[in-house]
């Protein structure tokens, strides 16, 4: 089982530079790779981070800009060059079906992935699995845009302590798990004796966006948030007036959403390095924040009451 951790294929926004390719985000969690915003040159920033094309399982396109979307040829033709059959479930703005589908058979390949296209019309949960919910939420940007947060249920963990004083060991713990509930020494015990809940783990990527009720949504008490910050607080009427948030606003949302982990991207080619970034940022949130860099590799924070012997679903 993969380590639930960001990969930054690339962090730059409109156009590539010499230090950041365009947009790619993949998230690995458990046995699920979700490729978020594929830009041009991801195929190759896989390459380079170690990530073989059999890792995606889902693709996640927030809207169809150039920097979010130029890589979605070369991950499915790749797809298909491995022999890749598992099925890639592929996500995206409704409203851009037909710039979906000319990516999609950008040229000629022998085609043989299997991709399930489901385009989004409203907010809301659009697929579930052993990974939890992904939900989907309309932004405002310049076109339709949608952001995308991943909920683990809520679970609970053993208590080793509390298995030793009501004397469950051994098999009795596997039957404790699938039953609820196992006989020991003369008495019942119960599964909410011996367990702590555990919350469960939650992602939010939120790009291309002007301030916005659904951004608060997405970030709502999430573990790990992947935000835009294109510009400086200075040129917060041109972010406004292109459909973006600066430094400040994102770090803002994070601080009041009580997000843990904060990662922000996307950053404009106007500013030759991110130091007023960070420094905007931390103005406003105290949290754990981190400046995305191409390749860099960012842990889901664990949670806090989370460990190897954790258990997914309720007592």
């Amino acid at each position: 089982m993969s380590p639930r951790e960001l990969v930054v294929l690339g962090s730059a926004s409109q156009v590539p530079t010499r230090r950041r390719n365009h947009n790619g985000y993949l998230l690995r969690w458990d046995d699920a790779g979700f490729l978020f915003d594929p830009g041009e040159g991801t195929q190759r920033q896989m390459l380079l981070a170690g990530i073989p094309a059999s890792a995606v399982t889902h693709l996640c396109v927030s809207h169809f800009h150039g920097d979010h979307c130029l890589g979605v040829p070369g991950v499915i033709q790749r797809l298909s060059l491995d022999g890749i059959r598992r099925p890639l479930h592929a996500y995206f703005p409704a409203s851009g079906q037909d710039f979906f589908t000319r990516l999609r058979h950008a040229s000629s390949f022998h085609d043989v992935a299997d991709v399930h296209e489901h385009p989004v019309t409203d907010d809301g949960c659009v697929a579930s699995g052993p990974f939890g919910r992904l939900e989907a939420r309309g932004l405002d940007h310049s076109l339709d845009a949608v952001g995308y947060r991943l909920v683990e249920p809520d679970g609970y963990r053993f208590i080793p302590e509390l298995l030793a004083q009501h004397g469950v060991a051994g098999p009795a713990v596997g039957r404790l798990q699938r039953d609820g509930v196992v006989r020991t020494d003369g008495r019942d015990v119960r599964l909410s004796e011996v367990t702590r809940p555990r919350r469960g783990q939650r992602f939010a990527f939120v790009m291309d966006t002007r301030l916005c009720d659904a951004v608060y949504e997405l970030a709502d008490g999430v573990d790990l948030l992947v935000v835009e910050a294109t510009f400086l607080d200075e040129h917060a009427e041109l972010a406004s007036r292109h459909g973006h948030l600066t430094a400040r606003q994102a770090a803002r949302v994070a601080s009041e959403c009580g997000v843990r982990r904060l990662v922000l991207t996307h950053f404009s080619q106007r500013y030759p390095d991110t130091r007023r970034h960070h420094e905007e940022a931390r103005e406003e949130f105290g949290g754990d924040l981190v400046l995305a860099e191409d390749l860099m590799r960012v842990a889901v924070p664990r949670a806090e009451t989370s460990g190897p012997d954790s258990i997914p679903g309720p007592p």
